[in-house]
This record gives structure tokens, C-alpha cells and sequence, in this order.
């Protein structure tokens, strides 16, 4: 049986939590092996700035993304680091078989307990020829999410020693699962679980409010999750002044115009200054709405639209998500997001 989340129990007024969720994005000129190097630098910076957690996404058959396997990526930051919560943003779960999921993530819980999370989610996390190389029935791994789910919390609970199949390393282990989702399907799954809710709004912002209405109000308390639990990713560049943070901000904003156009995904370079051609790229209402739930300027200007949104979400918890190019901007950026999120605390 999962262990209890005993976040979600805390008080009203209790601080916020803030986490990373990394997609480990390569940038320009920069080596595979370079990337993930910085994915471990960049938890490590998490977890010295008291991060709850750092989450890897799984992504395929893309040359801008290094976290193809996220329960690899899972134990090298495990392994280095000491006390900052590793998981999946999530594991693709129509992609694996529940079997083997559950025994990766016992093998890590068993290596380090009490700090691996499983993240759920019911997508590819890729295109869809790539999907069916993956794995040949996908279509309906994807409609059955909700009884994989089932197996891996009977692999991971103790009960199951009796069974026929097992995952021995799994059980026992207490894994905390947590349902992602970028949809209101995803809402009504998780609250009928009773288990935490992660959605994706640092990219998928349509459905963010209505499905954390449904979640709450259809929420039915499990034996690991008595209130509701919400997480919700935003993209997050905080640097000393507004203008750095939006030359910062270009990155990511040039690689959704390349989703959009076709062109090179990597994170380039930012100008030196946001141009008009840039400003236009902003203006486009497909980015507009991708991009929504962005938050760019300097701390007090960051802090500012952080302390909105929260009044608006009642999130538990902010994931934040960014693609910056260089590594010491994102790591200025991290610092200087959790002393605002200190701040908004009242811990500073």
C-alpha cells in the first residue's frame, strides 16, 4: 500500500510547497551526456534552496529533450543528492507494462526510501508512429490507465504476497502515486483514487480551473490521501531584473514557435534584447495560450503574479517548469524563486 501524503493534511495556512519538474532540455551546442550533468546540478541547487521535490517528464524520439528514461534519470539524482523528494513528471504509464514500473520504482524506494514519487500520466509523451514502436497496442494500454493503475498499487502493496505474479521488491515499499494530467478526464480519475493531482498548465491551460473544480469537488478520500492534493506547473524565470528575465524567457518562447513552424527545438541563445520579432512571436495566439501561466520578470515582479495566481488556483503546491540556456541563469532563477516563495510564506 502507497504511504500516506501526509502534505495534504496540513492546515489551511500552511506554506505552499514549490518543486522542479525538468524535461532535461538540450540547448545549442550542448552534448547529451553535458545536459543530464545539468539536470543533476540543477536538483542539487533544488534541493540546498529546500525544493520539496524534482520531478523528470518522459519524452520520445526528440533531439531537444535528454529524459527519455526518467527512472534512470530517478536514481542518478537519488543517488546524488540526500534529502529532496525524485520522481516522475510522470511515467508514461501506456508505454510500460505496470509490472515493470512497479519493480523500477521499488528497486529505487528500496535504494532510497521515503524519497521516490511516481507520477502518473495516460499520454505518449511523444508523436504517434513513435507510440506504436513504443508499444504496438498502445491505443489500448492508454484506454485501460485506470486498472494499470490498479495493478501497480496491488504490486506495491503487501497483500499481493500471496499472488500468482509479483514485484517482491515492490512491496511494501510505500511509493506515493500522484495522477498527472493536462485535462479534466485526468480530474474526475484522480478524485474517484483519492490519490494527489498534478496537471500540466505550464503548457496545456484550457481545462487548468475547471479540472481542478471537478477534482475537488468529487474528491473521495482513500487510505492514502484523506483531503484533496493539488499540484500545478508553471513556467517560472526570475532573474535580477524584468528585461534579463524576459531575454531568458525568448528561449522557451522560440522553441513553441518551432512546435508550431517546424523549426530547431533546441533552447538557443537569447538576443540581447526582446525584439520586435520576438515580441511578434509572443503575440501569436497559439503561444499566448501555451504560455499562459508564465511567470517572467524579477523577484518582487515574479512574486507578485505568484501570489495572484495561488489566490486564484488554491494550489497546494507549484511545480515549476523553464527552458533556459544557460545553466547559471536557471540556477540564479531557482534560487531566486524559492526566497519569493520564503516570502509569500512567511518564512523570510
Amino acid at each position: 500500500m502507497p504511504t500516506p501524503i501526509n502534505e495534504s493534511n496540513r492546515p489551511e495556512k500552511q506554506p505552499v510547497a514549490y518543486s522542479i519538474l525538468d524535461l532535461a532540455i538540450v540547448s545549442q551546442g550542448e552534448t547529451m551526456k553535458q545536459t543530464l550533468s545539468n539536470s543533476l546540478a540543477l536538483a542539487q541547487a533544488a534541493e540546498a534552496a529546500h525544493y520539496t521535490r524534482y520531478w523528470l517528464a518522459e519524452h520520445h524520439n526528440a533531439d531537444n529533450i535528454g529524459s527519455n528514461a526518467p527512472s534512470l534519470l530517478i536514481g542518478y539524482v537519488a543517488e546524488n543528492t540526500t534529502t529532496i523528494r525524485v520522481g516522475s513528471g510522470g511515467i508514461m504509464l501506456p508505454n510500460h507494462s505496470p509490472l515493470l514500473v512497479a519493480e523500477q520504482f521499488g528497486t529505487l524506494a528500496q535504494l532510497y526510501p521515503g524519497r521516490i514519487d511516481l507520477g502518473l500520466g495516460r499520454a505518449a509523451g511523444t508523436d504517434s508512429p513513435t507510440a506504436r514502436a513504443i508499444r504496438s497496442d498502445f491505443m489500448q494500454a492508454a484506454q485501460a490507465f485506470p486498472q494499470e493503475i490498479s495493478k501497480i498499487q496491488t504490486y506495491f502493496s503487501p497483500a499481493n504476497k500471496q499472488a500468482a505474479v509479483r514485484a517482491p521488491i515492490a512491496e511494501g515499499t510505500e511509493v506515493p502515486l500522484y495522477i498527472l494530467g493536462s485535462s479534466t478526464d485526468s480530474a474526475h480519475l484522480a478524485a474517484k483514487l483519492g490519490l494527489p493531482y498534478a496537471f500540466a498548465s505550464h503548457f496545456a491551460t484550457t481545462h487548468l480551473h475547471e479540472a481542478l473544480r471537478i477534482y475537488r469537488a468529487e474528491f473521495q478520500p482513500s487510505a492514502v490521501l484523506q483531503q484533496p492534493y493539488t499540484i500545478v506547473a508553471i513556467n517560472a524565470y526570475v532573474a535580477a531584473t524584468d528585461e534579463q528575465a524576459q531575454q531568458l524567457f525568448t528561449s522557451l518562447l522560440r522553441m513553441f514557435v518551432a512546435l508550431l513552424t517546424g523549426g530547431a527545438r533546441e533552447a538557443l541563445s537569447p538576443p540581447t534584447a526582446f525584439n520586435e520579432e520576438l515580441a511578434e512571436m509572443w503575440r501569436h495566439p497559439a503561444v499566448q495560450q501555451m504560455l499562459k501561466y508564465s511567470f517572467v520578470g524579477s523577484k518582487q515582479t515574479v512574486k507578485q503574479q505568484v501570489q495572484a495566481f495561488l489566490a486564484e488556483t488554491q494550489a497546494d503546491e507549484l511545480i515549476t517548469a523553464s527552458a533556459m540556456y544557460a545553466l547559471e541563469d536557471r540556477l540564479t532563477s531557482t534560487q531566486l524563486f524559492a526566497e519569493l516563495m520564503a516570502e509569500l510564506n512567511g518564512e523570510l
